[in-house]
């Protein structure tokens, strides 16, 4: 059967459907995928040290040939993260790390679908953080 166009009457050519692999592919360019990590590296260190620099992150993107196993949808790029931060001091600078890494890697794979097998964090600066009741800056 012929689908009818109703507002021209003329008849349109059947709907072909394409199978997945032969669709084509979606590229994501390495700076939206930096965008992305810095915007997760931003999230994981919410509340930001007073007077930092937002974090920024550079990114490795590796496209592979699509591949798929029976009904296995694996991802058809992976990228290689650098995130560089800058903390509040004192803190567990370990734990922060590791918090950052795994907010990287899961908001990557949602957004971007995208396999992240590696974060590196760089610390750039601490920002030295008085405890309540210390004065602030230099004592004599």
């Amino acid at each position: 059967m012929t689908a009818v166009n109703p507002e021209t009457g003329t008849a349109r050519p059947p709907l072909t459907v394409v199978p997945p692999g032969e669709r084509g592919a979606t590229r994501i360019a390495d700076r939206v995928v930096a965008k992305i990590a810095a915007q997760a590296a931003r999230e994981a260190l919410t509340p930001l040290p007073e007077g930092a620099a937002a974090p920024h992150a550079t990114v490795v993107v590796r496209h592979q040939s699509p591949r798929r196993a029976q009904g296995e949808a694996t991802p058809v790029a992976t990228a290689r993260v650098r995130v560089h931060l800058e903390l509040a001091h004192p803190c567990d600078i370990g734990a922060r790390c590791a918090a950052v890494r795994r907010h990287v890697v899961e908001r990557v794979g949602e957004l971007a679908g995208m396999a992240v097998p590696e974060v590196a964090v760089e610390i750039e600066r601490l920002h030295l953080t008085p405890a309540p009741g210390e004065p602030h800056g230099r004592t004599p």
